[in-house]
């Protein structure tokens, strides 16, 4: 029996060793396995943002719209902005988009003003208001016509309406049916040698156009790019003294991914922590000599840069957006004003006034 119980004892630590060994060799393994996941969590999230970084810059712009948020309209700022037209504006209507700029310039978005007391104000104030276009080349058969039409049926609807049409080719300028108080001014320009000649020359040849005719019988101007077509109301809450367009594909973009022009020796450079947002030049207007002021500076700067043998990278509006950094406007149109339907469909962008028409750069270029 004694003999027994000894064997029993030995048997019993034998197992409790090897438990203890069993449980020692587990914590080992669990440590082993934190380690390991120590050290892989740093590098996975270091490749992340290594791949990330690279798709913002070198990869597709959509990646870039989607994962950059946009800014909200500073609170103590807000109670400062108002509208010439509209009166108060409603921010707290758009909380999800950015409603003002740090200048207290207002940024309009379907939802922040009053249609009805923007028409009222422009009534009351007896307005004549200009939209300039250029249809050079091919642009005039495959746009003009569809943006004349829409024209009438969405721009400054019930208001004094003078359309200016630029064109080498008055002849083929389309007849368009206009409303009671609309005008369609036929201007001829001359044919230039190359697409990027005639988007640089509209500078000149706006601000010639407004120390003319145009100046003396227009209160506000806009001033738009014939390649995209009318789909909503584009009314009296655009105007002011200075109007920029926030650029569809960039205005969610941080500052320093923005496509200004970065080679110094231009005239429409911007040194790295300059510009405010990326406005597009295909829709900008304010009052003639607010334009004036800034269709001579584009002017001037092309012509400085074509005596250096330099080319913008994005020609005319390059200039604009380098004038608009040193000369802020008094209020920015959301990309709802001149939308690209090629972004796709983002739930910020409500009610499109304008909407670029397909590129056919092969075709129309030629």
């Amino acid at each position: 029996l004694l003999q027994w119980s000894q064997q029993k004892m030995n048997l019993s630590g034998s197992h409790g060793g090897c438990r203890e060994e069993g449980v020692r060799s587990g914590q080992g393994e669990a440590e082993t396995d934190k380690e390991a996941k120590r050290l892989w969590w740093p590098r996975l999230l270091l490749l992340s943002a290594l791949g990330f970084l690279g798709l913002l810059l070198y990869r597709t712009a959509v990646v870039r719209y989607i994962f950059i948020p946009m800014g909200v309209c500073p609170s103590a700022i807000m109670p400062l902005v108002r509208d010439n037209f509209t009166g108060v504006l409603r921010h707290w209507a758009r909380p999800e988009v950015l409603t003002c700029t740090s200048w207290g310039a207002p940024i309009i978005w379907d939802g922040t003003f009053e249609p009805d007391v923007a028409q009222q104000e422009a009534r009351r104030q007896n307005l004549t208001i200009g939209l300039t276009v250029f249809a050079v080349g091919r642009y005039l058969e495959k746009y003009l016509e569809s943006f004349l039409k829409t024209a009438e049926q969405h721009f400054m609807v019930g208001q004094r309406v003078v359309y200016y049409v630029f064109t080498d080719r008055p002849a083929a300028v389309p007849g368009v049916e206009l409303g009671p108080g609309r005008r369609l001014r036929v201007e001829p320009v001359a044919r230039e040698p190359r697409w990027q000649d005639v988007s640089m020359a509209r500078m000149r040849t706006l601000h010639e156009a407004l120390a003319g005719r145009l100046g003396r019988e227009a209160d506000f101007v806009f001033c738009l790019d014939v390649d995209q077509r009318f789909v909503g109301d584009f009314g009296p809450e655009a105007l002011a003294d200075l109007v920029a367009q926030l650029h569809a594909w960039h205005y969610r973009w941080p500052r320093w991914l923005l496509p200004y022009e970065r080679d110094r020796r231009s005239a429409a450079a911007l040194r790295p922590g300059e510009g405010d947002f990326y406005y597009h030049a295909a829709l900008f207007g304010g009052r003639v000599a607010a334009l004036r002021a800034l269709t001579a500076h584009c002017a001037r700067g092309q012509r400085r840069d074509r005596e250096r043998g330099v080319e913008a990278l994005w020609h005319d509006e390059s200039h604009l957006n380098q004038f608009l950094w040193r000369h802020k406007p008094t209020k920015l149109l959301s990309p709802e004003f001149c939308w690209a339907p090629e972004v796709g469909r983002r739930m910020e962008i409500r009610r499109p006034r304008l909407l670029w028409a397909p590129k056919e750069y092969a075709l129309v270029r030629a």
